[in-house]
């Protein structure tokens, strides 16, 4: 079986943000460096220009894009049957099953693509159909093969070539009589005698087949090799070596090559249960992404497979979490919301800290296990501190953040003030973007009670940028809505400078509901848009003030 270390995913929330992504990877460093396992930091959605701008200024990666972490068939054992090659034998194919303990054997070519199966039941049928006597050359079967299944020895001839026309014959009657049945091209198996070995020879025989270990003379050789005829000894009797011949066919005469059920390593387990379960094969072979032969599983395998190992990090809603959490194994949870909707199987290590960034908690991480900040780690858990903060200007940032970013700042070398403004100039340039790129980049998904809705954000320096989105924006949020199948949808146009949000506002009665909530005043130009002044965090402001009216 395929057996190695387990990879445990670091992944944030869908449409992930600078902290989601920037904490993933400080936690899965943290992570490996702790324990020497494989942590992983993955991401549930696209990267924004925000962090893309912190990843490439420190030169780190974009972590791995993964979309789903139900259970796959590369998450389960695969057993690594190695592919056979078409011309082994039957006998031999038959052996293989026997001291490996399968029923199938996987044909493959030199390059590793799979070429067809064949299973015990194909060979049982090939030894009890009645086959005529020129199955062996039909199957174009190499002397190679018969040479070894009759235990044989080429004394003219080339084993490597093959017995392609003619039938198989035992020369029993006298010299007189054979040359009424020998045709040419035939194999010919006969005894000692020297007047039916040159018959068969002079007959235009392929092959003779000399049984019983007898010797073969000179003459006959001389005669074999001046006419082509390939010469060979075994130490069985005719009867048994025509008995066991058939056995030298090679397996891919019957093998199966079309409709193979075939799986591959990126297939989900929930997709292949159903149809394993209505074929009556047993095992079924694995393919890797480029049509190559990986190994075999079978319904058994499913039975313990188990779940993706994962760790959350700034996020513990199940509606916020990469698609299939439900069949995966969460390990732990690190996060700075408020708690939600996860549901965990066993006890999980849970850490839930009221500060304004998970990289605040991840840094804290690495100081109580006394494990060095490198440069590149504490520029991107700085960055997530500056973006989730916006620079200590949110009402969610803690004095603990404010330090921590500063400590950061000073480990990764950077002016705070100066690189804060670049990061979110880089943020704010939308040229170029769709609507549905904005309106997704900074979007989750919350429900309270029977209500459901959705809070995008955006966060700018410039005023103008903001303003031209409303326009854009507004249409497209009423659409999506009514696509979506939400009760309200909601998106915030965040004024950096001012410190101030224009909240877009769709479902019925959301604007006068925020409008209350929120005291917000009504834009003169928008009839959805609502202006907030002083409200820029989503999470401890608007989010809370939504919960409360809704449920009211």
């Amino acid at each position: 079986m395929e057996q190695k270390e387990r990879r445990t995913i670091v992944i944030g929330h869908k449409n992930p943000d600078t902290d989601s992504i920037c904490s993933a990877i400080g936690y899965a460093n943290l992570k490996r460096a702790v324990t020497g396992g494989r942590y992983v930091p993955g991401r549930a959605g696209s990267v924004s220009r925000e962090t893309k701008f912190v990843l490439d200024y420190f030169g780190v990666s974009e972590p791995e894009l993964i979309k789903d972490v139900r259970t796959q068939v590369k998450d389960i054992e695969i057993r690594k049957m190695p592919g056979v090659n078409r011309n082994m034998s039957l006998k031999n194919g038959w052996n293989l099953m026997q001291e490996a303990g399968v029923v199938t054997l996987p044909v493959v070519t030199g390059d590793g693509v799979l070429e067809g199966l064949i299973t015990v039941g194909d060979i049982a049928k090939s030894y009890m159909n009645v086959y005529d006597s020129s199955i062996l050359s039909k199957a174009n079967t190499q002397y190679a093969n018969i040479v070894e299944t009759l235990e044989g020895l080429i004394i003219i001839g080339d084993e490597q070539e093959y017995f392609r026309e003619g039938k198989v014959l035992i020369a029993a009657a006298n010299p007189d009589m054979m040359e009424y049945y020998i045709q040419p091209h035939d194999l010919v198996i006969l005894g000692n005698r020297y007047e039916s070995q040159l018959c068969a020879i002079e007959m235009e025989a392929d092959c003779i087949i000399v049984c019983e270990g007898a010797a073969v003379s000179m003459t006959i050789r001389k005669l074999a090799q001046e006419r082509g005829c390939t010469v060979m000894t075994t130490p069985y009797d005719a009867f048994t070596a025509a008995r066991l011949i058939n056995q030298s066919i090679p397996i891919s005469y019957f093998m199966k090559t079309e409709n193979l059920i075939t799986f591959e390593r990126d297939d989900y387990i929930d997709d292949i249960r159903d149809v394993m379960a209505s074929k009556r094969h047993r095992d079924f072979p694995i393919l890797d992404k480029d049509g190559k032969y990986c190994g075999m599983i079978s319904r058994r395998n499913l039975l313990g497979a188990k779940g993706k190992q994962v760790i959350l990090v700034d996020h513990n809603e199940r509606t916020q979490a990469v698609d299939g959490v439900e069949n995966a194994e969460i390990l732990e949870i690190i996060d700075h919301h408020k708690l939600g909707t996860i549901e965990t199987i066993s006890p999980v290590f849970f850490r839930n800290q009221p500060l304004g960034c998970t990289g605040t908690i991840v840094y804290q991480m690495y100081r109580e296990a006394g494990v060095p900040v490198e440069k590149e780690i504490a520029g991107i858990l700085c960055s997530a501190i500056i973006s989730d903060t916006l620079l200590f200007r949110s009402p969610t940032c803690t004095a603990v953040d404010k330090q921590a970013a500063l400590e950061l700042a000073e480990l990764a070398g950077i002016q705070i003030e100066k690189y804060a403004g670049e990061m979110f100039a880089a943020a704010s340039d939308l040229k170029g973007k769709t609507e549905a790129e904005i309106f997704y980049q900074d979007f989750k998904r919350f429900a309270a009670g029977k209500k459901t809705f959705g809070v995008g954000q955006i966060s700018s320096v410039n005023e103008e940028e903001l303003e031209e989105l409303k326009g854009r924006l507004i249409p497209y949020a009423r659409k999506e809505r009514e696509e979506k199948g939400v009760d309200m949808l909601f998106f915030m146009l965040t004024n950096i400078l001012t410190e101030s949000t224009d909240l877009i506002c769709e479902g019925q009665g959301s604007d006068q509901m925020i409008e209350a909530a929120l005291r917000g005043t009504k834009d003169e130009n928008y009839e959805t848009v609502i202006h907030l002044p002083g409200v820029v965090s989503r999470k401890k402001q608007l989010i809370p003030a939504i919960m409360l009216a809704v449920q009211n």
